[in-house]
């Protein structure tokens, strides 16, 4: 009777545990990433290294080149872009940030951009939780820059963004394929 009763058990277990990754989702081809300004400001806040107050955020789904033709081919000239892949772009601030002189709030934002040629237009909206730019809407729009475009002498395969510091800037780097952008960012009008 015992051997019977632990029998169950373990085919129970092993019904339950086989339903249970038939639930699992399938991998993503384009795996989300996270970036921070300071940069690893998870890591130094617990090891009680962070030298700096956290700034900001962004989250992003991390396409890769796969042999495409990325801007001017997959990614439309002249057309809204979500920044990465599946979900749109999201940066959220810490504490209220100037952009292009303008004033944009603590909190939680879409990153858009329009690329062409020579420069891309990246857009900062309140919409978020919102997949691809379907749901796109420019009155909801905080603020827009326009910055030059840098061509990098060897291609980036997968969508990188990150930030870093230069002086008293913040700089957004966005490189892919064979094109780079910064998007400066300050903590005080003045820059």
């Amino acid at each position: 009777m015992k051997k019977a009763g632990i029998i169950c058990i373990i085919l129970f277990v092993c019904q339950f545990s086989l339903y249970a990754q038939e639930n699992i989702p399938a991998l993503d081809k384009s795996p989300m990433d996270m970036s921070y300004y300071p940069a690893n400001f998870p890591m130094g806040k617990v090891q009680e290294t962070a030298t700096e107050p956290l700034v900001a955020r962004i989250i992003y789904s991390r396409p890769s080149m796969n042999g495409r033709k990325i801007f001017g081919g997959l990614v439309e000239y002249g057309k809204v872009w979500r920044l990465g892949a599946n979900e749109a772009t999201e940066i959220e601030f810490f504490k209220d940030v100037y952009i292009n002189k303008i004033k944009v709030k603590k909190g939680r934002y879409t990153l858009y951009a329009i690329p062409t040629e020579e420069k891309w237009t990246l857009i900062i909206n309140k919409v978020t939780d919102t997949w691809g730019s379907f749901g796109y809407d420019i009155k909801k729009d905080i603020c827009r820059i326009d910055v030059p475009l840098q061509n990098l002498p060897t291609p980036t395969e997968a969508c990188t963004i990150y930030f870093e510091k230069s002086n008293s800037l913040i700089l957004l780097q966005i490189l892919w394929e064979n094109s780079k952008i910064t998007l400066p960012i300050s903590l005080n009008k003045s820059n």
